[in-house]
């Protein structure tokens, strides 16, 4: 007999990641998020949410502790967005994985090539473009106030 019936009902949210020396942009590669509980403490990340139908949810542990009071996130139509500010902002240095588990990471991240750079090219490449973050800006007239 197989037990997997209780692992279908719940999917593991996809994340990448990329970032800077004081900060982390992480990414909920899920499209049309409805009904999402997401929970950033210093050292925990919390997800739940659902994407046509399906339950996904996710649960990490940061490599290093973050500043969760001065971090964002916001839900878009294709993904959920987050701007995590690091912690410690005195070691101002890259972190060599995102979370403290290495096996975890191998399985559930990606790196976000996108806004990836090296840590010898931070000062050109600057910080991330987080605009629109703060607020629902983006959404169409008359769709905010919907997002929980």
């Amino acid at each position: 007999t197989t037990k997997i019936l209780l692992k279908m009902t719940t999917n593991t949210a996809p994340i990448k990641w990329a970032q800077r020396s004081d900060s982390l942009y992480i990414t909920i590669a899920i499209a049309d998020v409805k009904d999402e509980t997401i929970d950033l403490s210093d050292a925990t990340l919390k997800f739940k949410g659902k994407s046509e139908s399906k339950d996904y949810e996710l649960n990490i542990e940061f490599f290093h502790e973050v500043d969760s009071e001065g971090s964002t996130y916001k839900v878009m139509p294709r993904s959920v967005q987050m701007h995590v500010m690091k912690k410690d902002k005195d070691q101002e240095e890259f972190w060599p994985r995102l979370l403290k588990d290495k096996t975890l990471e191998k399985n559930q991240v990606k790196i976000d090539w996108d806004r990836y750079v090296d840590e010898d090219e931070e000062d050109e490449a600057g910080g991330f473009d987080t605009e629109g973050m703060g607020g629902m800006g983006g959404m169409p007239p008359g769709m905010g106030g919907m997002g929980g």
